[in-house]
C-alpha cells in the first residue's frame, strides 16, 4: 500500500510541474512567433509531455522503490532538481515571453535530466532508461526554443543592440 501511496505522489509531484502549462499557456504572442518548419503541429505536445510524465514519475517511484530516500537521496535530490527547472520553462518563455531565459532553463534541465539517468542508473536501469526519451524530447524542445530565439530578435532581450540616438 505504501509503495502505491508513493508512486501516486510521484505522478502528483510530476503533473505539478505539468501546471505552469495551465497557468502560462501559449497564447497569442506564441502564435504571432515566426517558427521553424519543423516545428511539430500544438496539438503534438499534450500527449507527448503526458506520456513523457508518467515516465518520470514511474522513474523516479521505481528508484524510490529500490534504494529509498537514504540510498538514493542525491538521485533523488537531483531528479527534484530537473522538475523544478521543467515547471520554470514555461513562466519564463511563456509568462515572461523571454525565449533567452527559456533557451537557458531547458539547458540546466536537459544537464540536470543527464545527471538524474547517471544517478539513477546503478540504482535502476529501468528507471534511467525511462528517462532517456525525456531528455531526447527536452533536447528536442532545446533545439526549437534556440530557433524561436534566433528567429525572433525583437522579443529576444539579450540579442537587443543598445538603441541609436
Amino acid at each position: 500500500m505504501v509503495s502505491i501511496v508513493a508512486l501516486a505522489g510521484f505522478v502528483a509531484a510530476c503533473f505539478l510541474a505539468a501546471l505552469t502549462g495551465v497557468r502560462f499557456p501559449p497564447g497569442p504572442w506564441y502564435e504571432r512567433l515566426n517558427k521553424p518548419a519543423w516545428r511539430p503541429p500544438n496539438w503534438l505536445f499534450a500527449p507527448v509531455w503526458t506520456v513523457l510524465y508518467v515516465m518520470m514519475a514511474v522513474a523516479g517511484w521505481l528508484v524510490w522503490r529500490q534504494a529509498g530516500f537514504a540510498g538514493a537521496g542525491v538521485a533523488l535530490i537531483v531528479y527534484a532538481l530537473q522538475l523544478i527547472l521543467n515547471a520554470a520553462w514555461t513562466p519564463l518563455f511563456f509568462g515572461l515571453r523571454r525565449p533567452d531565459l527559456g533557451l537557458v532553463d531547458i539547458v540546466l534541465l536537459w544537464l540536470s535530466i543527464v545527471a538524474a539517468i547517471a544517478l539513477f542508473f546503478p540504482i535502476s536501469v529501468v528507471a534511467a532508461l525511462l528517462l532517456v526519451p525525456y531528455l531526447a524530447w527536452v533536447a528536442f524542445a532545446g533545439a526549437l526554443n534556440f530557433a524561436l530565439w534566433r528567429l525572433n530578435p525583437a522579443v529576444a532581450p539579450l540579442t537587443k543592440t543598445a538603441p541609436r540616438r
